[in-house]
């Protein structure tokens, strides 16, 4: 069902004939907001006793955590957005700082055109090795390089390195562990020894790596064949971590795939190599085996990994989905936390058929930074450039934009947002189900150039909301692109004159529906159109990241 209500009496009349003003050569946007209104953050709790799920709201998939003393660091996937890897710091697990991203630098990496939305950078682990006294992250360029590391002495200070490939680890999902005679591992996802027995038969290798070099050492090893019971061919064993907890090691890895029947696993052994038994109560997190109606909804979780902490106490990061019906959700993979317990030598993270709660008691916790979950409002002017929360879609091809005093400057350039290129775009990431984000906006267009808002899941299911000009007229307008295919859903004649001052726009969403509005000259909020908008989840546009909604610029639609 689609629903279209039309204004029938915004921005007032056509008018001012005469000639075309000269077109303003960028979009400038003054300000924008921010405004997340979840009924699942709504509700008092004591901040310095209990935290919300999820920790990380939004498109932050595949998070991997490690620490240096009482300091926490934690990354999560990025795929073709830049930059790339973003890396946070937190004290208590819950209240995260941005540190940037770690992969910032053209001269490190670069994510070209042409690369697919969903490509990139995959699952980065990082991991902290007291003996060299370095942080290293390890990950997949999936389209590029392959598996790389960078090192770093401390990730709040020193920029990360540039990548060091490891040309002979295939596959994906690599993750480090340094064990306590300092002898370093790699582990990760790769085909099976041989041909694949079913489909998504998978295996996870074992690698000796010199944390001194960053290489590996000597030929892998086979530690894990197609998951805990390859009769019941199980799919997509990944995301593997080790780690040696009282005198064992341990192998923990996603399996099932990455949707609703994603869950999580674990096994243990006297030795890295092997052989590994699996704990009897596998999965030791899953959400697949729920009633379809429970209250909210927390699906796909898995991708996990544990972190101690220094009084002893074990928790587990791991990505979850909010849907908001069926498994349509427009927030991406989100990252969750809860605490571990331990019996007969193996974790427990949830027992079976419970749900993830949305609130947990922890100890100590410490409120601080801003805010990246519950129901926060942010706000930027551009003064000091760009916040770490926003995003372009791959590798800057040229100079696109500017911030001052003003706000920030797009240059439109040939780029189109509906092709596999670096468009003007700068956006952040849609992190509620219900949310308000504004933006005010001055922009002239030339004939047939755009510039306003995306709310962009990939190249083929986007919508666009803002001015152009068409028959040397200027036009507020709402084009719709779902399966590659553009659709003209509104086109607003303005008056000459508002496009010479700052028209505001705002962009309203609940579940699947958006109302588009817009106000200009201070008059009142008028609606534009309000559609129901679940092309834009992942479920129809298919891949893995989230929504992201920010100002565009292009000379042409």
């Amino acid at each position: 069902m689609k629903k279209l209500i039309f204004a029938t009496a915004l921005l007032l009349l056509i008018g001012a004939a005469g000639c075309t003003p000269k077109a303003t050569e960028t979009l400038t946007v003054s300000r924008l907001s921010y405004t997340g209104q979840d009924t699942l953050f709504e509700g008092e709790i004591d901040p310095a006793t209990h935290y919300r799920n999820p920790i990380l709201a939004g498109f932050y998939p595949d998070p991997s955590i490690c620490r240096k003393g009482e300091d926490y660091f934690l990354v999560c996937s990025s795929f073709a957005y830049w930059p790339a890897i973003p890396i946070f710091h937190s004290r208590d697990l819950v209240h995260w700082q941005s540190l940037g991203h770690v992969i910032d630098r053209p001269s490190q990496l670069t994510l070209k055109e042409g690369l697919r939305l969903s490509g990139g950078i995959y699952a980065p682990a990082i991991t902290y090795n007291p003996h060299t006294e370095l942080f290293y992250l390890i990950t997949t360029d999936v389209d590029g390089i392959g598996n790389f590391v960078v090192t770093t002495p401390d990730p709040r200070t020193t920029p990360w390195s540039d990548p060091i490939p490891l040309p002979k680890v295939g596959g994906i999902d690599p993750s480090l562990f340094f064990d306590e005679d300092g002898r370093g591992y790699l582990v990760h996802n790769d085909a099976p020894a041989a041909e694949p027995q079913w489909d998504g038969h998978r295996a996870i290798w074992l690698h000796e790596f010199d944390g001194a070099t960053c290489t590996t050492v000597g030929e892998r090893r086979l530690i894990l064949d197609g998951g805990i019971d390859p009769a019941t061919k199980p799919v997509w064993i990944e995301g593997p971590h080790l780690y040696k907890i009282e005198g064992r090691y341990y192998l923990m890895a996603a399996e099932g795939g990455t949707s609703v029947n994603h869950s999580e696993v674990i096994l243990s052994a006297e030795r890295p190599e092997g052989p590994y038994t699996a704990a009897p109560h596998n999965p030791i997190l899953t959400q697949r085996d729920l009633s379809e109606n429970r209250p909210n909804k927390i699906t796909s979780v898995g991708h996990a990994d544990l972190i101690e902490t220094p009084d002893g106490a074990w928790y587990v990061l791991f990505l979850g989905c909010r849907p908001y019906e069926s498994n349509h959700y427009h927030t991406g993979r989100e990252s969750f936390l809860l605490p571990v317990t331990w019996s007969e030598g193996y974790p427990t993270i949830l027992p079976r058929g419970e749900a993830v709660p949305i609130v947990v008691e922890k100890r100590d916790l410490q409120p601080a930074g801003e805010p990246l979950t519950g129901n926060f409002r942010w706000q930027t002017d551009f003064a000091e450039g760009l916040a770490s929360r926003f995003l372009m879609v791959r590798t800057p091809q040229s100079a696109f934009y500017t911030t001052d005093r003003h706000g920030l400057h797009i240059t439109p350039t040939d780029r189109l947002i509906t092709n596999k290129t670096n468009p003007a775009f700068v956006g952040i990431r849609q992190q509620h189900t219900a949310f308000e984000t504004e933006i005010e906006l001055l922009y002239n267009p030339s004939e047939g150039a755009f510039g306003g808002l995306c709310c962009f899941q990939n190249e083929a299911h986007h919508l666009l909301f803002g001015l152009t000009r068409s028959q040397g007229m200027p036009q507020l307008i709402v084009q719709r692109v779902a399966q590659g295919e553009k659709e003209l859903l509104v086109a607003v004649p303005l008056d000459e004159r508002m496009v010479r001052k700052p028209i505001t726009l705002r962009l309203i969403g609940n579940g699947a529906w958006i109302t588009l509005q817009a106000e200009a000259d201070r008059a009142t909020f008028e609606p534009i159109t309000e559609l129901y908008a679940s092309f834009l989840s992942t479920e129809s546009a298919g891949g893995f990241t989230g929504v992201v909604i920010g100002p565009y610029a292009a000379t042409a639609l």
